[in-house]
């Protein structure tokens, strides 16, 4: 189904806050997951259009296109084993746990990822949107380690700072628009502060645990596998009473109406058609 953003428009300071409990899904035996979409929370996710917190321990879906958005995945440290990546810009890689794949999809590129025999794969995949402007960019992509992740360690908390910055420290730079990343591990009683920039967008999805949330001094109380997203606040700080895991993505919202059908994310009803006519043309690359 095709479905059209609606834009969200300019806001004040931190008025603009909704939580939402995420949609259960399953594929075959192998795959679960929890997802979220950009229509449940109209329009308050831009620039992300989907997350979904997944395990996976078998492979579950062929080799399959994506245009006019970036494909990310972010593994959890408690993954086992290794996740194949495989892409048609010819990366073949065996993401370990706690990686970072970014594909930045753009015009089109093909993708396919599957928990190598024996693994299990506790991530997310996150879609984030592209500007209608560089919707045909080339295609690429970075891999991060997670021993190249700077780490934020203080009393009662652990961070990953897997892209952009958190608190004067700085990880990998997206090959797309810029996006803070950070894995936060709270313990009992432990609490973590972010600094948003003006105007930022803020996701946090709950993986684990229970974590109270102050935005600019309005709290919010998230259970596992519920997300927050807000627009306008700039201090964000966690707090748990008996420890807890979230994922917290930072970015500019792109603030454009977009047209999307699974994958791809197009500017307009012709753009998209013409990415699909180019898919079924096999023009979107393959993997050998």
């Amino acid at each position: 189904m095709t479905v059209q953003n609606k834009v969200q428009n300019q806001v004040p300071h931190a008025a603009i806050t909704a939580v939402q409990q995420g949609e259960r899904m399953t594929r075959g035996t192998g795959f679960e997951a929890t997802s979220f979409i950009h229509r449940q929370l109209d329009g308050l996710m831009d620039p992300l259009i989907m997350v979904d917190h997944f395990t996976m321990t078998e492979p579950t879906f062929a080799p399959h296109a994506h245009a006019g958005l970036s494909a990310v995945s972010v593994l959890f440290e408690d993954s086992t084993g290794s996740f194949r990546n495989r892409d048609s810009l010819g990366n073949d890689i065996e993401l370990a746990p706690g990686d970072l794949y970014w594909l930045k999809a753009a015009r089109g590129a093909v993708h396919d990822e599957a928990p190598t025999p024996g693994s299990r794969t506790h991530a997310l995949q996150i879609f984030v949107n592209l500007p209608a402007a560089r919707k045909l960019d080339a295609p690429s992509a970075r891999h991060v380690a997670a021993t190249e992740m700077p780490v934020i360690e203080g009393p009662g908390h652990r961070v990953r700072v897997m892209t952009g910055s958190s608190n004067g420290v700085t990880g990998a730079t997206p090959p797309a628009l810029p996006l803070t990343i950070l894995d936060i591990a709270l313990k009992t009683g432990g609490s973590f502060t972010h600094r948003a920039d003006p105007g930022t967008a803020t996701w946090l999805h709950l993986i684990r645990g229970e974590v109270e949330v102050d935005l600019d001094g309005t709290r919010h109380r998230l259970c596992s596998d519920s997300a927050l997203a807000n627009n306008g606040a700039e201090e964000i700080r966690l707090r748990s009473g008996e420890g807890g895991q979230a994922v917290l993505l930072s970015g500019s919202p792109i603030r454009e109406p977009f047209v999307q059908k699974g994958p791809f994310a197009m500017r307009d009803a012709d753009q998209l058609a013409a990415v699909i006519a180019a898919q079924e043309a096999g023009e979107l690359g393959n993997i050998d």
